[in-house]
C-alpha cells in the first residue's frame, strides 16, 4: 500500500531521525565513525537550511531519508555521507573541492558521480515525447503532457520528417542512456545511492502535479525498477515497483489492491497452515533450526501476471508463497526433498539458482508444490548468506568486504564487483511491461556492444566481439602496432581474446614488436583495421613496389609484351585511368595485390591480340610445375601436369591419371572427372605424393555468390589484398534476383590461405557463398 501522508516535520523530528539513523549505521556497521555521518549530515543540514520540499519538508528530510533506506542496506561510511551530500552541489553551489577537503576524496567521489546523473537522467527522461509515438495515458485521465499545438505536416514532407525527428530524439536518448550506465559503472555505490534517492521520491510523488507522477512513476517502473533487479536489491525492486503500479495505472492498482484485501484473511489462514505443516515436518527430519516465513505477493506482480496470462484474479492460484532459510547449501538441498515429500511437486516449477546463480549473483532453490487444500504453493530455500545477497543484492557485498578477512575479503569483493558491473552493461531492462523506447534502447543497443576498463577506471565502449587488438589501438596507433598480448582481469590473454562487459584491461607491449597480416582477421573495428592497413602501406611500401613491378614485368614478357613498352610515362597514364595518381601507385597496387596484372596488361597493349585470361593461367600454371615435385611409387620427378579442371595443389588429396600420350595429368581425388575416371578405368588412377616450394603460389579458381550491389567486386579486391592474395582474373556475372557470380583466379600458398580468405569473406555481410570450382562443379 502507499506510504502514509505525514505533516512537515518539524525541527524535533528532525532531530529524532538523525538519532534513528546514527542508530541504525552502529547496529548494522559498528566500523562506521557516528562523528564523520554527523559532520556531514550537519554540513548538509547548514547548506540547505531554508529550502523545502513540495510536501512542505525542511529539504533535509530527503538526503537523511535517503541515507536511512542505505543504512538499512549496511551500506559503508562513505555511501552514508554521501547520501547526506548528494544535492549540496547542485542544489547548494557547494564546491567539489570543499567536500574533498571535508569529508575526502571517496565520498567527493560519489557526490559527483550522484550529481552527474542527474543532468544525464533529465536528458534519458525528456518531457518531451518521441516524435510519432503516443504518450502513455493512464486511466486517471489525461497523457501526463502538456497538450501541443503541432502544425500538420504536407503530405510530401509529413512523414519523412517524422521518422527524421523519431530517429534523432531516440539516437540523443541512446546516446544520453550510454552516458549513464557508463557514469554509474564507474562505482556501483551510485547507482545504490540513485536507486535509495529514487525510492525516496516515489514515497512523497504524491506532492507533484499529475503529469510529473505520471512521467516519474513510468521511468520508475521501465528503468529504475529493473535497474534495482539487475543489481539483485529485492526489497527496493518491489517497493519501487509498486509505487509506480499506484501512479503510472492508478485504477488497476485500486482494483488489484481491494481484490487482495477481500482475500487477506483466506490468504493468511492458508499460509499460516502451509508455515505451520513444513517447520513441523523440517524439525521432525533433522532441520530443527529452519526459518519459515510466508512471503507476500506484491500488487504489481500480481497485476504483471494477469496481464501476461490473461486471466482474473480468482484465476490465480498461487498468491501463497513460503520462504524457508538454513545455514547450509546441504541443509537446502536437504530442505528440498522434505518438502517434495510432503506436496507433490509440480514437474516443471522447479529451478536451482544455488547451482546456477542469476546474473546478480541471487541464490536459492525455487520449487512449487501442490500445497494444503489443493492449491499451488511457491517455495523458496535458500541459506542466511544467500538471503542476504537476495535482500540486499549489491549492498551486501560492501558489508562482506568490511567484515571478511583482508586480502581474501578484498579479494572476493572485486571479483564480485566485476561481475556484477558486467552484468549492469548486459542489463535487458526486462521489467514485464516495458516495451518502449528505453527498453528497445537498452536491448538492441547495447546487445552489440561491450563496455571495459583501462586500469585507471576510463570506459571504453566497443562493439561485441572486439579483441584486445580493438582495445589496444582505440588507446593509440603506437599501443597497438607494439602490442603483444593483455591482462585482463589481472589475467594474461594473447591479441585474439574477445572481451566481455565489465573486463579492465591492461594492454602489454614490446618496443620492438609490429603488426602481423592475420591481425587484420582478428580486429573487429573498422578503426584499428585501417590502422593496421596504414602500416602495411607505410611499411612495406618499397616492397610492394618492387613486387609489383617484377610482377608486371613478368606477366608482360609471358604475353609477349616487350619491356620498352613499360616505359613510366605509359604506365603513369593507365595509373590515371585506375584512379591512381602515378606509375608507383600503380607498382604498390600489383605488389599489396588489390590490383589485377591482367587490367594492367590490357591497358598497355588494347590493340594487341593477347592470349586469352585461360591461356595465360594456363601458361602459369606450367611455370609452377617446374617447381613441383611428384613421387609416384618411391619414383621421383614423374611428368606430370596440373588438370585445369580442378587446378589441384600441394596439401590437397591427389591422385594421378596415366594419360594415353600426355604423361600424369593431376585431379584432386574430389574432382567429379577424378570420380569418373575412378569409376571406369581404375588401373590408370593411382595415388601420388605432390609437393612444392616454401612460399611457392599456385593459381586456384573460386567462384562467390553475393548479393549484388555498387562496390561489390571493390570491397572483395580489399579482403583478398588484406589477406596477401593477388587476384589474376576476375569475371562477374549479375542475375535477375539482384545476386552476382564471380569467377576469380587467386595466386594461393595452400590450403590454409584459402580457409582464411573464405572466413574473411563470410564476415562480408553480402557474401552467401565461396567455393573452389571444379569443372562446372563447385566445391
Amino acid at each position: 500500500m502507499l506510504p502514509p501522508r505525514e505533516p512537515p516535520a518539524t525541527r524535533a523530528v528532525i532531530e529524532q531521525r538523525l538519532e534513528t539513523l546514527l542508530r541504525s549505521v552502529a547496529e548494522h556497521r559498528p566500523d562506521v565513525s557516528l562523528d564523520r555521518v554527523r559532520a556531514a549530515f550537519q554540513f548538509a543540514d547548514q547548506k540547505h537550511d531554508g529550502q523545502l520540499r513540495k510536501t512542505g519538508d525542511p529539504f533535509i528530510t530527503h538526503p537523511l531519508a535517503v541515507a536511512q533506506i542505505l543504512a538499512e542496506l549496511q551500506m559503508d561510511e562513505a555511501t552514508i555521507m554521501a547520501a547526506l551530500l548528494h544535492d549540496t552541489v547542485e542544489d547548494c553551489g557547494v564546491k567539489l573541492e570543499d567536500i574533498e577537503l571535508r569529508f575526502g576524496a571517496e565520498v567527493a567521489g560519489l557526490v559527483d558521480g550522484v550529481t552527474s546523473l542527474k543532468s544525464i537522467g533529465r536528458d534519458v527522461f525528456s518531457d518531451e515525447p518521441i516524435p510519432g509515438q503516443s504518450p502513455p495515458v493512464s486511466e486517471a485521465g489525461g497523457s501526463g503532457e502538456p497538450e501541443r499545438a503541432a502544425p500538420a505536416p504536407s503530405p510530401d514532407d509529413g512523414a519523412a520528417a517524422t521518422r527524421a525527428a523519431r530517429r534523432r530524439s531516440v539516437a540523443k536518448r541512446a546516446a544520453n542512456l550510454r552516458r549513464l550506465l557508463m557514469a554509474m559503472a564507474r562505482d556501483l555505490r551510485v547507482v545504490i545511492i540513485k536507486l535509495a534517492d529514487r525510492l525516496h521520491n516515489m514515497r512523497t510523488l504524491w506532492a507533484m502535479p499529475a503529469d510529473h507522477q505520471l512521467r516519474t512513476a513510468l521511468e520508475t517502473e521501465q528503468v529504475f525498477a529493473p535497474l534495482a533487479h539487475r543489481v539483485g536489491i529485492w526489497q527496493m525492486k518491489w517497493e519501487l515497483e509498486d509505487l509506480a503500479f499506484a501512479y503510472a495505472y492508478p485504477k488497476e492498482y485500486e482494483r488489484v489492491a481491494a481484490m487482495v484485501a477481500q482475500t487477506r484473511a483466506e490468504r493468511q489462514s492458508e499460509v499460516d497452515e502451509a508455515v505451520r505443516i513444513l517447520s513441523d515436518t523440517l524439525a521432525r527430519e533433522g532441520l530443527p533450526d529452519a526459518h519459515v516465513t510466508g512471503r507476500p505477493k506484491h500488487l504489481y506482480s500480481i497485476w504483471v501476471k494477469m496481464q501476461q496470462q490473461a486471466l482474473d484474479f480468482d484465476d490465480i492460484y498461487d498468491l501463497v508463497a513460503l520462504r524457508v532459510i538454513v545455514h547450509t547449501r546441504q541443509q537446502c538441498y536437504q530442505a528440498l526433498g522434505i518438502v517434495s515429500s510432503i506436496w507433490p511437486p509440480i514437474p516443471t516449477m522447479y529451478s536451482d539458482y544455488i547451482a546456477k546463480a542469476k546474473t546478480n549473483l541471487y541464490q536459492s532453490i525455487h520449487v512449487k508444490v501442490i500445497g494444503p487444500h489443493n492449491k499451488p504453493v511457491e517455495v523458496q530455500i535458500r541459506t542466511w548468506d544467500m538471503h542476504r545477497t537476495a535482500e540486499f543484492g549489491v549492498a551486501a557485498h560492501w558489508a562482506y568486504k568490511e567484515h571478511g578477512e583482508g586480502a581474501k575479503a578484498q579479494e572476493v569483493f572485486d571479483r564480485r564487483m566485476s561481475w556484477l558491473r558486467r552484468q549492469l552493461f548486459e542489463w535487458p531492462l526486462d521489467a514485464p511491461d516495458s516495451g518502449t523506447f528505453l527498453r528497445q534502447v537498452a536491448q538492441n543497443l547495447f546487445s552489440d556492444q561491450v563496455f571495459v576498463f583501462t586500469p585507471k577506471g576510463d570506459v571504453m565502449d566497443l562493439p561485441a566481439g572486439a579483441t584486445i587488438i580493438d582495445f589496444a589501438y582505440r588507446i593509440h596507433s603506437d599501443v597497438g602496432n607494439r602490442a603483444i598480448g593483455a591482462r585482463v582481469n589481472g589475467k594474461y590473454v594473447p591479441l585474439a581474446h574477445t572481451l566481455r562487459n565489465g573486463d579492465i584491461v591492461e594492454v602489454v607491449t614490446r618496443a620492438n614488436s609490429t603488426p602481423g597480416r592475420d591481425w587484420l582477421t582478428l580486429a573487429r573495428t573498422a578503426h584499428a583495421r585501417s590502422k593496421i592497413k596504414a602500416y602495411f602501406r607505410r611499411v612495406m611500401l618499397d616492397e610492394n613496389i618492387e613486387r609489383g613491378r617484377a610482377i608486371l614485368q613478368r606477366e608482360a614478357e609471358r604475353v609477349g609484351i616487350e619491356r620498352s613498352a613499360l616505359r613510366d610515362e605509359a604506365l603513369a597514364a593507365i595509373a590515371q585511368t585506375l584512379n591512381l595518381r602515378n606509375e608507383v601507385d600503380l607498382y604498390a597496387a600489383l605488389g599489396y595485390g588489390s590490383l589485377s596484372v591482367v587490367t594492367v596488361l590490357k591497358r598497355l597493349a588494347p590493340d594487341r591480340e593477347l592470349p586469352d585470361r585461360d591461356t595465360m593461367l594456363e601458361r602459369r600454371g606450367r611455370s609452377d610445375d617446374r617447381h613441383l615435385r611428384v613421387t609416384v611409387g618411391g619414383l621421383d620427378n614423374v611428368s606430370f601436369r596440373r588438370s585445369r579442371c580442378c587446378m589441384p595443389i600441394p596439401e590437397d588429396h591427389v591422385v594421378g591419371y596415366v594419360t594415353r600420350n600426355a604423361g600424369l595429368a593431376l585431379h584432386r581425388r574430389e574432382c567429379p572427372n577424378a570420380q569418373h575416371l575412378m569409376e571406369t578405368e581404375p588401373d590408370r588412377v593411382m595415388p601420388v605424393d605432390y609437393s612444392g616450394n616454401p612460399g611457392q603460389v599456385f593459381s586456384v579458381p573460386l567462384r562467390i555468390r553475393a548479393a549484388d550491389r555498387k562496390g561489390l567486386i571493390g570491397d572483395i579486391g580489399d579482403a583478398f589484398a588484406e589477406a596477401g592474395i593477388m587476384i589474376t582474373k576476375v569475371n562477374t556475372r549479375s542475375h535477375r534476383d539482384n545476386t552476382a557470380t564471380i569467377d576469380l583466379c587467386a595466386e594461393i600458398r595452400d590450403l590454409e590461405q584459402i580457409a582464411r580468405i573464405e572466413a574473411g569473406l563470410q564476415r562480408m555481410p553480402d557474401i552467401i557463398s565461396i567455393e573452389r570450382t571444379m569443372g562446372g562443379a563447385h566445391h
